[in-house]
C-alpha cells in the first residue's frame, strides 16, 4: 500500500515527479475506491501544507497555481479507480468569479479541491453577473454558492449577488462562501455571506462541514 505520509509530503513539497510516480504505481495496483479515497485525502492534506506555507510567505502565488495544477493531474490519474461515476457526491456547488473581476487562479484551485472532496461543481467562470448565479441556482439546486474575487470592487458584486438571490427567494436555501484577497470578516458580514476564506483548503473544509 502507498505510504500516505510520503505522498502528503511530496504534494506539500510540490514534487511533481514523485507525486505522479507514486500515484501511477498506486493505480497499477488495482486499488479499491476506499483506498483511493484515502489517497485523495492524503493529497488534500498535502494541499493544506501548501496553503500553510503560502500563509507563512514561504510559497508564492506561482506555487499555488502549480499546486492547483498538480492536484488536477493527481485527480485525473486517480479518476479510473475512484469508483467511476458512482462515487457518492457529497453535494452541489455553484462557483464563479463575480462580475467585474477576471481573476480565476484562486477559484480554480478551490474548484479542483472541492471536486476532489466529492462536490459536483458548476463553474460559471469569471465576470459572472448576479443573474447568472440566480439562473444556475434555480437550475441545479445546490447546497453551496461560492463567490470569488481579487479586486476590492468584487465585494460590491458579491453583495449584489446575495441581494439578487434574496429577491429570487433562493438565499435561505443555500450556504454562501466568499473567497479572495479583499475578503474579511467585516466584508463577509456586509455582504451577508455565511463564511469567508482566503485559503482554498480551509474553504473546502468549511463546505464539507455544511453538507455533513
Amino acid at each position: 500500500m502507498l505510504d500516505m505520509q510520503e505522498l502528503t509530503k511530496a504534494v506539500g513539497d510540490l514534487d511533481e515527479k514523485k507525486v505522479l510516480g507514486l500515484l501511477n504505481e498506486f493505480v497499477a495496483s488495482n486499488p479499491s475506491p476506499q483506498d483511493t479515497a484515502m489517497v485523495v485525502s492524503a493529497c488534500q492534506q498535502g494541499m493544506a501544507i501548501v496553503g500553510d506555507l503560502f500563509d507563512a510567505k514561504e510559497y508564492f502565488v506561482g506555487d499555488l497555481i502549480f499546486a492547483g495544477e498538480l492536484l488536477t493531474s493527481a485527480i485525473d490519474i486517480l479518476k479510473p479507480v475512484m469508483g467511476g461515476e458512482n462515487t457518492a457526491k457529497i453535494g452541489k456547488m455553484v462557483l464563479a468569479t463575480v462580475q467585474g473581476d477576471l481573476h480565476d487562479i484562486g477559484k480554480n484551485i478551490f474548484k479542483s479541491m472541492s471536486e476532489a472532496a466529492g462536490f459536483e461543481v458548476y463553474d460559471l467562470g469569471i465576470d459572472a453577473p448576479a443573474s447568472a448565479f440566480v439562473e444556475k441556482v434555480k437550475e441545479v439546486n445546490p447546497e453551496i454558492v461560492g463567490m470569488s474575487g481579487v479586486l476590492t470592487l468584487a465585494l460590491d458584486s458579491m453583495k449584489n449577488t446575495v441581494e439578487a438571490l434574496k429577491e429570487a427567494g433562493l438565499r435561505d436555501g443555500v450556504k454562501l462562501i466568499i473567497g479572495g484577497n479583499p475578503v474579511t470578516e467585516e466584508a463577509c458580514n456586509m455582504i451577508g455571506a455565511d463564511a469567508f476564506t482566503t485559503n482554498a483548503a480551509e474553504g473546502v473544509k468549511i463546505c464539507q462541514g455544511w453538507v455533513k
